[in-house]
């Protein structure tokens, strides 16, 4: 064995330990029968298991008919009550950035007039600043490719600088929470910064005007010369929007109710769900779908033919293609099964974004993507609902198109869903009951205890 280890390095001991953990830690799958245990929290028909009750979103994917037979429908997602499609709709008609209004809206349940909205632009504008040498004693001091890593230690480092970091009183944990909603975009654009200077690249650092939106300060703090035009701030914005919030049984707001519960305070809480959302079958998703674009441009010769790009998918579910996951990445949602409303909406601004950039050639290759990937999918595995793109499918395509780094993917989707964690630990908060505290049945065999000289 080394005598001075190299941090990350596994050694010979190390994968012998681990081997031996997979061999006795194997259950049967049989048990899951037998004890009636729902996988991932869903039956067999992928119906959520009902953990709780909540007002701040609703997601409808299937009418119930008169007799109670469930039947899929166009998906809708609603934030309070009001429909996503009208919420973002309708800040596009009055020529004005939507997501402050969508986190007023999350945060107190109605939507904001115009003098209630102006007052929580200034909100957010005040609070977002970081403590003196914040970036240069944190974010600099251990840049990190994985931003999403970065995000978390700046989270919790923040802990260190409030002097009411364990208050969780309704007024501490809302001025908490509005501060991380106003500076997670900072800190995630200069954990990017931070970690491209270590590159090699030059460093910017500019600091958020706050008269500007969320949308308009990330592409601000992000670019070189601070510039954007009217449309990408506008079609970056209602990706935010639309990622804001989903329901209270998603992974990382799942997680937020389940640490919530426990008492502890609104940075740990914050950075587990961070941790959660980090994983790729979550927030990072998007990221999937985009480097499976990128294999399949390099393989397909013609992206208009439609029997090559059929063969790639058939290829990709057939574990031939791409990372040989079986997967077509962007198709199939677990609550959602004939439309995801997100990714209906935000289609039709990809098209606009498309033009403006050049790239109409791609964006007809993601369409035909989504028309073939269902059909493809239905006809090649046992579905027990339907499949259509999701949201990542597009996502990751808006924001390559907007030219923002891989390494920012899912930091994006943490600084609009920030807005709906907060939400729903305020709503955890107010009717606490019992810690969330699940079963989980021993199936393990027991023994004896041996003394350490008889074994």
């Amino acid at each position: 064995m080394a005598s001075n280890p190299n941090y990350g390095e596994i050694i010979p001991e190390v994968r012998e330990l681990a081997h031996d953990a997979k061999r006795r830690s194997r259950i049967d799958p049989k048990g899951y029968e037998k004890y009636d245990v729902k996988r991932g929290l869903r039956d067999l028909n992928g119906k959520g298991v009902l953990a709780g009750l909540t007002q701040i979103s609703e997601i409808h994917a299937k009418d119930v008919l008169p007799d109670g037979t469930e039947v899929p429908c166009r998906g809708k997602l609603y934030y309070r009550g009001v429909d996503i499609e009208d919420l973002v709709q309708g800040s596009l008609a009055e020529g004005r950035f939507g997501f402050e209004e969508t986190v007023y809206l999350l945060l107190q349940g109605r939507l904001p007039d115009p003098g209630q909205l102006e007052e929580f632009r200034r909100l957010l504008g005040y609070y977002r600043t970081l403590p003196n040498n914040f970036v240069r004693d944190v974010i600099l001091k251990a840049p990190s490719g994985d931003v999403m890593n970065s995000l978390a230690r700046s989270v919790l480092s923040l802990a260190s600088y409030d002097r009411k970091s364990d208050d969780i009183s309704l007024s501490n944990v809302m001025r908490q929470c509005l501060q991380l909603i106003a500076v997670f975009p900072l800190l995630s654009v200069y954990g990017y910064q931070a970690y491209n200077y270590k590159e090699g690249n030059s460093l910017f650092i500019h600091t958020p005007d706050p008269n500007l939106s969320t949308a308009e300060n990330i592409l601000r703090l992000l670019r070189p010369d601070a510039k954007y035009s009217y449309w990408e701030a506008h079609v970056l914005d209602v990706c935010l929007t639309l990622h804001a919030e989903h329901g209270g049984g998603n992974n990382s707001t799942f997680t937020t109710h389940v640490v919530t519960s426990s008492g502890t305070d609104t940075y740990s809480c914050m950075a587990a769900a961070l941790a959660s959302l980090k994983g790729p079958r979550h927030g990072g998703a998007n990221i999937k779908v985009v480097r499976m674009f990128e294999d399949l441009k390099q393989h397909v010769g013609d992206w208009r033919d439609e029997d090559e790009v059929r063969a790639y998918l058939q290829a990709l579910l057939g574990k031939k293609a791409f990372d040989r996951s079986g997967l077509i990445y962007g198709m199939g949602h677990a609550v959602y099964s004939v439309s995801d409303p997100r990714a209906d909406l935000l289609r039709s601004f990809v098209e606009k974004l498309s033009v403006e950039k050049g790239r109409e050639e791609e964006y007809q290759l993601y369409s035909l993507v989504a028309r073939l990937g269902p059909e493809i999918i239905a006809g090649e595995r046992k579905m027990y609902k339907g499949v259509s793109a999701n949201v990542d499918f597009y996502s990751g395509f808006v924001y390559h198109m907007l030219d923002l780094p891989l390494e920012l993917f899912t930091p994006l989707f943490a600084i609009a869903r920030v807005a709906g964690w907060s939400a729903h630990r305020m709503e955890e908060l107010i009717n606490m009951g019992k810690i969330i505290r699940p079963a989980y049945q021993y199936v393990g065999q027991r023994q004896e205890y041996q003394p350490l000289t008889q074994r």
